[in-house]
């Protein structure tokens, strides 16, 4: 009995040990990361965004960035940010609960696309171009059905968007979307564990090309690990896969011209599921294949995805030589490739058509 009192309260102490660690760390993080932008107040969240406005000699519409899972803001702003300043009037938005922003009524991904364009009335931005990586990419296809009126043109970067075989993910999401344990968990070891595990999962993220020095502190990116951030996280990850199974049937409807750039090393996603889905669900959409090209073409292909931006506002842009370009840039790179292995599936699993 002893025993079992003495292994009780050393858990216990252990917990709240990790806690204390955890808010340090949060708080250093913060520190480190302060809000880039202004906030708004949109569907019961503290909505915080960066607004750039455009020149007076601008030549393209305007610009709505939407980042992916594990990110902020910042992920796309560093890199693509300087490419299009005065060109076009951007908008880049830490999604409900990740940065700065809060969570609020924003649950579900339609929720968070609706949040997004109530911030563009906000703004007087009527119409834009939406640029999305990853599992932003699913944000954007609800944006652009329940929106229309407002979506000129779609880029996906790397895009998660349609049912895969088995529907899994990685079980730290399960775990920190699950009540109460899932509090718990992102409380307690979420930031240690994750402190431990960032720069590896981020080689991975990369891989095979070489991660950007100062990536992880220019693009924020430890502000996943706040235990609010994570937790949101975990929720959307959980749901993505029901989310898409649902609304994949309908990406027919989307009308507007839409470019999707994949490479064909990405070792995140399914790309031969999602982008080539996406190629061929949305009407005249073009598919754009980089070789040697993993997760990140919004940091190792800049100028491609300003082509993309620039193609689905009407200008004709040769995508396949930009990508050509960045093939011979990037050719035989293998960063990582032991650590990070190839995700591989069979043609016959590709999304229902």
């Amino acid at each position: 009995m002893n025993l079992i009192c003495a292994a009780l309260l050393f858990l216990v102490a252990l917990l709240f040990a990790l806690a204390g660690v955890t808010r340090a760390g949060v708080w250093s993080i913060e520190r480190r990361n302060p809000p880039a932008g202004e906030f708004a107040d949109i569907n019961g969240a503290h909505i915080h965004y960066v607004h750039i406005p455009a020149a007076s000699h601008a030549d393209l519409p305007p610009v709505v960035f939407i980042h992916g899972a594990s990110a902020n803001l910042k992920d796309q702003m560093v890199p693509l940010g300087p490419a299009l300043e005065g060109r076009a009037d951007m908008l880049f938005v830490d999604r409900p609960g990740f940065g700065w922003s809060e969570r609020g009524n924003n649950e579900t991904l339609a929720a968070q696309a609706d949040t997004i364009a109530a911030l563009m009335d906000r703004l007087g931005i009527d119409k834009a171009v939406i640029v999305a990586h990853s599992f932003g990419a699913a944000i954007a296809t609800a944006f652009a059905r329940g929106h229309p009126d407002k979506t000129l043109g779609l880029v996906f970067i790397s895009p998660a968007s349609h049912p895969w075989p088995g529907g899994a993910t990685a079980w730290y999401y399960k775990l920190a979307a699950t009540p109460v344990i899932g509090w718990l968990f992102s409380e307690t070891l979420a930031y240690p564990a994750g402190m431990l595990r960032i720069g590896g999962a981020t080689a991975c993220v990369f891989s095979p090309n070489d991660v950007p020095h100062g990536y992880l502190e220019n693009a924020s990116i430890p502000l996943v690990l706040k235990p609010s951030a994570f937790r949101a996280n975990a929720r959307d990850v959980a749901q993505l896969y029901a989310y898409v199974r649902a609304a994949s049937p309908g990406y027919r409807e989307i009308k507007a011209p839409t470019v999707v750039i994949s490479g064909d090393r990405d070792k995140v996603v399914y790309a031969t599921i999602h982008s080539v889905g996406l190629g061929r669900d949305i009407p005249g959409a073009l598919l754009v294949w980089v070789r040697d090209l993993g997760h990140k073409p919004d940091w190792i292909a800049p100028g491609l995805v300003v082509g993309a931006i620039e193609k689905v506002a009407g200008a004709p842009v040769d995508l396949q030589a930009l990508a050509k370009t960045v093939e011979d840039r990037i050719a035989g790179d293998a960063y990582d490739d032991g650590r990070c292995p190839d995700i591989k599936v069979p043609d016959a699993e590709l999304a229902p058509g």
